[in-house]
């Protein structure tokens, strides 16, 4: 009997060591590919791991990842990359304990997870970082801009040669994620679905970001599509959207949100969450955390004031504050239909007054700028502006920010059109300014 308790005791660690912790995340290959790796190794790091090791999963686009922790206990946490899609189908199937998502989700995937809890609510739905939908071409290509209209056209098969865009090469070549994509789906939300446009049967589908730039690269006639994580070595184009001018998707106009094919990267956290997931989402948001979404390619969150330079069209207003002030890197941007900031908008509050205090500025420096959409009636749209930045103001003295002026500039400077419920909610903003 002694013997055999001996051998039991013996036996109790190889047992703790096979049966490791797990942290399953899944998704978005935007995300899941290199991003998810580097925050977890990262984390891991943080919390005093040791042995820390990446290998290949059973199939493309999966990696394992194992450490031990600080006591000693073996841990492992497994990452699948075949699209946001796949996410929210691992969540309801129990095999996933974050979603990767390169999109918001969406009602039907909000109300058919409802058993997992209100997956929009702030503490499910967390933005860790953003990034923007590319169109990118072979460097050789003289083209430099687009309109929406243009892509949507050029993207369904409506224009099918360069000429017709007034540059020489012949006929077009479409390259484009795989339908599981969450940047497809953006892709899709923001172009095609608008003009009620299909997307071209004869445009190539890739479920790996970096192979798709890669042979847009090699192809002279090629036009494609992309996260900025894997622009390499081919040209960007500047987008237009409505009447606003064409932007190209740089850190800044990411960071606002101003470029038309900015797009949030997610998280998403059943309720309840493992404390694993609540601990890595914890450190995402983190300056570490942000630091390495920027490591990595993509645009983080974290609060910078930055030149802004004069424009004939800007108001004497708005021309003043360019002239004497900085503007902080963020957009304050609102729920759909309403007057409450939205999730991304909420952390963004604290961000800015932990930047306002280590900056030495809580008190009398921040200017809040509201901007809307365009309204029949006359004023309608300059007083909806100036109530949502007083809206702003309030969520700021919450956290110590003593404002020094509020206005209202309502359809003034718009980066979106007008005639989409996405653009009008794109143009209802506030912008912080600080001297």
């Amino acid at each position: 009997m002694l013997r055999r308790l001996i051998m039991l005791c013996m036996l109790l660690p190889a047992l703790a060591v096979a049966d490791p912790a797990q942290l399953r995340i899944q998704g978005s290959n935007t995300i899941g590919t290199a991003l998810a790796p580097a925050l977890v190794q990262a984390w891991l790091r943080a919390q005093g791991a040791t042995a820390i090791e990446q290998t290949k999963g059973n199939s493309a686009n999966e990696w394992v990842i194992r450490a031990r922790d600080s006591t000693g206990r073996a841990q492992q946490i497994d990452i699948g990359a075949h699209g946001t899609r796949t996410g929210f189908s691992a969540l309801a199937a129990g095999s996933a304990d974050i979603v990767s998502a390169s999109r918001p989700i969406s009602d039907d995937e909000a109300h058919a997870l409802r058993a997992r809890g209100d997956l929009r609510a702030a503490s499910s739905e967390q933005i860790i970082g953003l990034d923007a939908v590319a169109i990118i071409t072979h460097p050789d290509n003289p083209l430099t801009r687009l309109s929406i209209e243009q892509l949507a056209q050029v993207f369904s098969g409506q224009v099918q040669r360069w000429e017709q865009l007034g540059v020489s090469g012949g006929e077009i070549h479409l390259y484009t994620r795989d339908e599981r994509s969450g940047t497809f789906d953006t892709f899709n939300g923001l172009v095609l679905l608008p003009a009620q446009r299909p997307l071209a049967s004869s445009a190539r589908r890739f479920e790996s970001a970096d192979e798709l730039a890669a042979q847009v690269e090699a192809d002279r006639q090629a036009i494609g599509f992309s996260g900025l994580a894997s622009v390499h070595g081919v040209r960007t184009l500047a987008i237009a959207a409505g009447d606003a001018p064409a932007l190209l998707p740089s850190r800044a106009l990411v960071a606002s949100e101003d470029y038309p094919l900015a797009r949030r990267l997610y998280f998403y956290l059943p309720q309840p969450a493992s404390s694993e997931a609540r601990a890595l989402v914890d450190f995402t948001q983190s300056a570490a955390g942000q630091a390495i979404v920027a490591a990595q390619g993509f645009v983080s969150q974290q609060i910078q004031a930055l030149p802004v330079a004069l424009h004939a069209d800007q108001p004497p207003a708005y021309a003043d504050l360019a002239q004497q002030a900085r503007r902080l890197s963020v957009s304050l941007r609102f729920q759909p239909g309403s007057a409450q900031l939205d999730n991304k908008a909420l952390r963004d509050v604290q961000r800015i007054a932990s930047y306002l205090e280590s900056t030495g500025k809580l008190r009398g420096r921040a200017v809040l700028v509201g901007f809307g959409d365009r309204k029949e009636t006359p004023g309608r749209a300059a007083l909806l502006s100036r109530l949502r930045a007083l809206a702003v103001r309030r969520e700021l003295a919450r956290h110590g920010v003593e404002t020094l002026q509020v206005n209202g500039l309502g359809e003034q400077l718009p980066v979106a059109g007008n005639q989409q419920a996405q653009d009008r909610l794109r143009n209802r903003r506030v912008e912080v300014w600080v001297y």
